[in-house]
């Protein structure tokens, strides 16, 4: 009697989603739609005196396997002020062959002033990452979105030696694209040290959109270690490459200094960035 066909295992895979609507109110903003599916959840945690309603996405199952997918949709209507940020780092696992998915909308009204603060993503080795964020605003709208991807546990001394990154940014001025960026890794090219981004072990990316965004550029080249430019007008870029801690203490000392000097808020990070 012939053996058995090998059976192919199907693993269960998380399709996580968040929508949140937001038109202006007492603290910044007030919630005018909101919806999550498993393993996403929004929360709303208390702020310091002074910043705008803050907003965390939540992925409550720890961390991101291969055929995971995330959506996350943020709308802000006229006026409406807001900070979206993550309770911590979102960790992405060595993937099986599939890859994870992660995608964002964020849409801005006018004169909106919006912060997109998740904390760092960190690929494990084998980690097979799609990740885009797509963007779209009004010429009078500010915007502060930055974004941080960590190649490997550093502390356990891995390196991302096999899998794959492809990560798009695409930024639409009342509905013209304005800027559009996009990064592809495939490894094991990643381990072949400074043929690849110098051998960094983390990258990290901020945008600043506002009318006056050239004015911050001689501030902005003091903190971007990896430079600063305008990439159209309205558009301010920093970037960085490095070690991990350096590149997220870069980005912080960013983000705590630009938050003041473009959108008006106190000059220090979001609450969940210091807990």
């Amino acid at each position: 009697m012939p053996d058995a066909l090998p059976v192919r295992i199907r693993h269960q895979r998380a399709r996580g989603q968040a929508q949140l609507g937001l038109r202006a109110g007492p603290g910044g903003a007030r919630i005018a739609h909101l919806f999550h599916a498993a393993p996403l959840r929004l929360l709303f945690p208390d702020v310091d005196e002074g910043d705008p309603t803050l907003g965390a996405f939540c992925n409550v199952a720890g961390g991101l396997a291969g055929g995971d997918a995330l959506d996350l949709s943020l709308r802000l209507a006229q006026g409406a002020r807001f900070t979206a940020t993550t309770p911590a780092a979102e960790k992405v696992y060595r993937s099986l062959g599939e890859a994870t998915e992660i995608a964002a909308a964020v849409s801005l009204g006018s004169g909106a002033v919006c912060e997109w603060l998740p904390q760092e993503t960190i690929l494990f080795d084998g980690a097979r990452l799609s990740r885009r964020l797509e963007i779209d605003l009004p010429p009078d709208a500010r915007l502060l979105a930055a974004e941080m991807l960590v190649l490997g546990r550093g502390a356990r001394g891995e390196r991302f030696a096999q899998g794959a990154l492809h990560d798009r940014w695409r930024v639409r001025r009342a509905g013209r694209l304005a800027w559009a960026d996009a990064l592809r890794i495939e490894a094991p090219a990643a381990a072949r040290g400074r043929f690849l981004l110098d051998g960094a072990g983390a990258l990290a990316t901020l945008l600043l959109a506002t009318p006056d965004a050239a004015a911050h550029l001689p501030r902005a080249r003091g903190l971007a270690a990896g430079g600063a430019t305008l990439v159209a007008p309205g558009l301010l870029l920093l970037r960085w490459a490095g070690e991990a801690g350096a590149v997220r203490g870069g980005v912080a000392a960013a983000v705590a200094a630009l938050r003041a000097e473009a959108l008006g808020h106190p000059p220090r990070l979001p609450r969940l960035w210091r807990t």
